[in-house]
């Protein structure tokens, strides 16, 4: 904290639970590099929180880099785009790391990445035309929650939104992209922060980050000191370091002192939230028209002989990356896409890049261990580290009882499977599983009414 700039604000309100994490940021001063153009990509229609997109392309069409090649009428969805250049040489099922299938566009590359000819920078002279533009782009979440950016911004005017958080925190342990890019890439966010303030009417704009970042600090602190802002409503917020704090809800509380109810969205408490990298290439979008086709990731963790920061085409087979780190340095024991506290486990390399995966993360056996389940010692830990007030131990009876009205009536349908009660858990209990399974439990209940 010493180190930090002074003029930057703290929390408004501290939020509860979390849990002390070590943040092994290893890659943070390892710049982003652009890895070699792969000779193939499965590019999956299904890569946003929503409906799945439908390929507009067919065996043997030729595409270029940004050509639209997937899309749908749903509201809650984002068009798909090529990432190369080349052909397409399969349209089929895949199986997804998270064990759904869903159909994919495979492109063989022709190694030039030529861009299609109708990219351009959109034309902006509304709001809606803003939203239009964000949609086309193919935005989601790049901080790994996968939702479509242009259902995020379409909140109706009169709704009373008047707070834009941008969430640089990068809580999870090992990633660094988020640093990275407001490192390296600090004019984009910059832009983009004066963009979505002009057209959205937000009052305030609050730019927030954990205090281990004091690098990023001293630039987004160039950012919030922009004299454009002669009001002072763009303004940098130092966050205790602390998981779960990167999460929408505890950003907002810690951000603004709001509380978002359960069931409840941010823009419900007058705030949109949107990470860092998001913001970014919105800016950069704007000004050039080429859409999400590429991510940053970090590639790291004790059997990666290599730990990088690597730009990729969506589509890239994790195999592929993690050979461009130099393999593994030993067996790996686990296999992570995202991060260690909330990332999915993969069974193996042969899977392919997603617009919201943000890190692949690799571990010797020794490391990946998962500690022996013994008894319940009713020591309290769980609910003493769940930030949105939880009891995981009544969840858990409740699952195993089927007992589906208490499961509803205590809350499991509310909990973010941040991991932080599982992380305390000295019986070393599976609590986020159980969470999900009653969550899957509640859905089917409420299928049959």
């Amino acid at each position: 904290m010493s180190k930090l700039p002074k003029g930057v604000l703290t929390a408004v309100k501290k939020v509860r639970g979390g849990v002390r994490v070590d943040h092994r940021k290893n890659t943070a001063d390892c710049e982003t590099v652009r890895i070699d153009t792969p000779k193939q990509v499965v590019i999956p229609m299904q890569m946003s929180i929503g409906a799945p997109c439908e390929p507009v392309v067919k065996v043997g069409d030729e595409v270029a880099v940004g050509q639209l090649i997937g899309d749908t009428d749903k509201f809650v969805s984002a068009p798909i785009h090529a990432s190369v250049s080349g052909k397409v040489t399969a349209i089929s099922d895949i199986k997804m790391p998270q064990g759904v299938m869903a159909k994919a566009v495979t492109i063989e590359s022709d190694g030039e990445m030529r861009l299609w000819e109708g990219i351009s920078p959109p034309v902006i002279n509304s709001r809606e035309d803003f939203i239009k533009a964000v949609r086309n782009s193919g935005l989601v979440g790049l901080g790994g929650a996968g939702f479509p950016t242009h259902v995020k911004l379409n909140f109706p005017p009169d709704k009373g939104i008047d707070t834009l958080v941008i969430n640089a925190a990068e809580c999870e342990p090992y990633i660094t992209v988020d640093y990275r890019e407001c490192i390296d890439n600090s004019w984009d966010i910059l832009s983009a922060v004066y963009m979505l303030k002009e057209t959205f009417g937000f009052k305030k704009v609050v730019i927030a980050a954990e205090d281990n970042k004091p690098e990023a600090f001293k630039i987004l602190k160039r950012i919030a000191d922009d004299s454009e802002d002669v009001n002072d409503e763009v303004s940098l917020m130092v966050l205790e370091s602390k998981y779960p704090q990167g999460a929408e809800k505890m950003m907002v509380q810690s951000a603004t002192g709001r509380k978002v109810p359960p069931g409840k969205l941010p823009a419900d408490v007058g705030c949109v939230v949107m990470n860092v990298a998001s913001v970014a290439f919105i800016s950069r979008y704007i000004k050039t028209g080429k859409p999400l086709v590429s991510r940053s990731l970090t590639v790291d963790g004790s059997a990666i002989k290599e730990p990088k920061n690597v730009r990729v085409p969506i589509g890239t087979n994790i195999g592929e990356i993690i050979d461009f780190c130099g393999g593994f340095s030993a067996e790996p024991g686990k296999i992570i896409m995202g991060g260690p506290m909330m990332g999915l486990a993969l069974v193996g390399t042969d899977f392919p890049i997603l617009k919201q995966n943000n890190a692949i993360l690799a571990f010797a056996e020794g490391d990946a261990n998962i500690k022996a389940e013994t008894d319940c010692i009713r020591c309290g830990r769980c609910a003493a580290a769940c930030p949105l007030s939880l009891t995981p131990t009544n969840i858990v009876r409740a699952v195993k009882a089927g007992d589906t009205a208490s499961m509803q009536r205590i809350g499991a349908q509310v909990c973010m499977e941040c991991g932080s009660c599982a992380y305390s858990c000295p019986a070393g209990k599976p609590l986020v599983q159980y969470m999900r399974l009653a969550k899957s439990m509640l859905r089917e209940e409420a299928a049959k009414k």
